[in-house]
């Protein structure tokens, strides 16, 4: 017989060696390389899980960027409030225990320190993170705030703050210099005092007297416009009886006039000479009320003409920057009055009811009327009013309580001089409208010409020229200074900057320099620092002492209030929210990795094993295939 030869190529012996090597050779790769496989049909079932784990690593190290990227905004915005709150009390500092010693430009040294301090905040307010401004809101590519010197010194097209402080005050002093009061003599025994206008929002506004003054009648204060007069009779005062007189200033605060009857000479500083007569003489002279109440009008100007200069010019400042600064806030109207004998100007106490609108300025809503605010109606019923009703017999202030809660302004609706203010944080929003063919008249004769209320765009400038005269505020938005330039829509500051930091949780980190807290800081150094008076003037100190008093008190953080501490507080727990986030994924990061890792990466050890094992069983198919190399039929048999 024969015996074939051995054909290795095709044996099973040469496919086994064949396919040891392969192993070999991919078990070699896998050790250079640390991967089961170079593509994916090579990395077996589980690559499923390691595709969807890649996945989510991609989103994590996204997330990462952008956790980056908003920490450094975050870092660099509370950078720049921490500058605000150094800047505030600083100037705080200053305006609380600076002397009130006048430079030849009718400053103080705190003063100046405040104008510097400006130019500092306008700066950081401008601050940039690569080519996003902090706090301009969703106007991230717009400059937050108007140049330093544009603000206070304007254009040559609009007004800066300089020049609406100064129709202020010329509008709240008046062509006497007395607070826009008119004060007479309209009998030799009599004094009168009156304001010079029922609907003026200027100037000071007579809010009560009280007196115990022997033998004087006090009448008011009444009537439209207010006024109240000291009638003296042939009882003369006794020495130490005492009037006072109270009144209302246009940045809310209030200030008394105390004078005290004197017999002595000569009269202290805030009394006026009563004259008793001479008893004694022969014949006996009797007690001259006309003497006394000569006396007594001269120290009663001389009263009002150094409040109206003092304390008054320091609130007619304050005053002119929140209508500076105080922007997209509020609603305005001038009550109407055309009565041939007007009433009073309509307070916070006139009734909602009250003849028709145009008779007179009280309201006078009705049974059955409606209004809507914000998209919340208010009905007007007889009596029992509950919810969203109000009685007919309630008070204007009342309503304006009512339409409060509903805007959930921060700063309260107020009336002044016959003038009612209704604010909100959101001018956007602000809609009030009659339901009601009365309802709108109604509306009407509080001073809002339009059938639908809506906020105001101050700043406001003084209405007419001369200032000294005009009786109306205007909205100034095409002839002022515009401040803030950033984001004006609705809607939170913090919610202008959102960005996704999980899969599921999102921060806002936005911010406004128009926000109260920055706005009213802004503004109350820009006012304290831009005033100016004569360094001569006789009341020049008591002006700058009465503004210091109230820009220490603008510069305090009160209680309810925004503070520059609530804005770091808000971005701290975006910072905290992120953080968080960060430490979730970091954990996620490693157990997917390791999903990774266990379904594509090559175990070093283990690959050396196999490949040992297989190059003895290589080693031994090489020694079986020599030997049957070897093989003849000699050796075979």
């Amino acid at each position: 017989m024969s015996i074939s030869s051995i054909n290795y190529g095709s044996s099973v012996l040469g496919a086994q060696i064949r396919n040891i090597n392969q192993q070999l050779t991919d078990l070699s790769t896998q050790l250079s390389t640390g991967k089961l496989s170079q593509n994916y049909s090579g990395m077996g079932t589980n690559e499923g899980f390691a595709i969807a784990s890649r996945a989510q690593l991609s989103n994590i190290a996204a997330y990462t960027d952008t956790i980056t990227n908003v920490n450094v905004n975050i870092n660099l915005a509370n950078t720049a409030l921490q500058s605000l709150t150094t800047i505030r009390n600083t100037v705080q500092t200053g305006s609380a225990t600076s002397s009130q010693d006048l430079n030849v430009n009718g400053q103080t040294v705190a003063q100046n320190t405040a104008a510097a301090q400006f130019g500092s905040m306008v700066g950081v307010l401008n601050t940039q993170s690569g080519n996003r401004y902090l706090f301009s809101g969703t106007a991230y590519d717009t400059q937050s705030v108007a140049n330093a010197g544009d603000i206070i010194n304007g254009t040559t097209t609009q007004a800066g703050l300089k020049q609406v402080m100064a129709e202020r005050q010329a509008a709240d002093l008046g062509a006497n210099g007395m607070g826009r009061l008119v004060q007479s003599q309209p009998t030799t025994t009599s004094v009168q005092v009156a304001e010079d206008s029922p609907a003026s929002p200027f100037g000071l506004k007579i809010s009560a007297v009280s007196s115990n003054l022997t033998g004087a009648t006090v009448t008011g204060p009444s009537g439209s416009p207010v006024s109240f007069s000291v009638n003296f009779g042939a009882t003369p005062p006794n020495n130490g009886d005492k009037i006072s007189v109270q009144f209302s200033l246009p940045d809310g605060s209030t200030e008394q006039v105390d004078l005290t009857a004197s017999t002595a000479t000569p009269v202290p500083v805030g009394s006026f000479a009563v004259d008793t007569g001479n008893p004694s003489a022969v014949p006996p002279v009797a007690p001259n009320p006309v003497t006394t109440a000569t006396n007594f009008n001269t120290a009663l100007n001389t009263a009002i003409t150094k409040l109206a200069n003092t304390s008054l010019v320091a609130a007619s400042a304050v005053t002119a920057g929140d209508n500076f600064f105080n922007t997209d806030s509020s609603a305005i109207g001038a009550a109407k009055n055309n009565q041939a004998s007007p009433p009073a100007p309509i307070s916070g106490t006139t009734a909602l009811s009250g003849t028709a609108p145009s008779d007179s300025i009280s309201p006078g809503f009705s049974v059955g009327d409606s209004i809507t605010v914000n998209g919340t109606t208010l009905s007007f019923v007889a009596s029992g009013a509950t919810g969203n009703q109000l009685n007919v017999t309630d008070s204007i202030q009342t309503l304006m309580s009512k339409i409060d809660q509903i805007t959930g302004t921060s700063k309260p609706s107020a009336i002044h001089g016959g003038s009612i203010t209704i604010n909100t944080d959101n001018a956007a929003t602000l809609s009030i409208s009659g339901s009601t063919a009365s309802a709108t008249a109604a509306l009407g004769a509080l001073g809002f010409a339009s059938s639908s209320i809506t906020a105001t765009q101050p700043p406001l400038r003084v209405g007419s020229s001369p200032a000294s005269s005009a009786t109306t505020l205007v909205n100034g938005s095409a002839t002022t200074v515009k401040w803030y330039t950033g984001n004006d829509g609705p809607g939170s500051a913090r919610s202008t900057a959102v960005a996704r930091v999980d899969d599921s949780v999102t921060v806002q980190y936005g911010a406004q320099a128009d926000e109260d807290a920055i706005r009213k800081q802004l503004q109350a150094i820009a006012v304290y620092g831009t005033f100016s008076t004569s360094p001569t003037g006789q009341y020049s100190g008591g002006a700058v002492a009465a503004l210091s008093l109230r820009t220490t008190q603008a510069l305090t953080p009160q209680a309810g209030q925004q503070k520059i501490e609530d804005i770091q507080t808000d971005i701290a727990m975006a910072q905290d929210t992120m953080k968080d986030a960060t430490t979730r994924q970091t954990q996620a990061k490693a157990q997917l990795q390791t999903i990774v890792d266990q379904a594509e990466s090559a175990s070093p050890d283990q690959v050396a094993s196999e490949i040992l094992s297989l190059q003895n069983a290589l080693q031994a198919s090489y020694q079986t295939t020599a030997n049957l190399a070897q093989l003849s039929l000699v050796k075979y048999l």
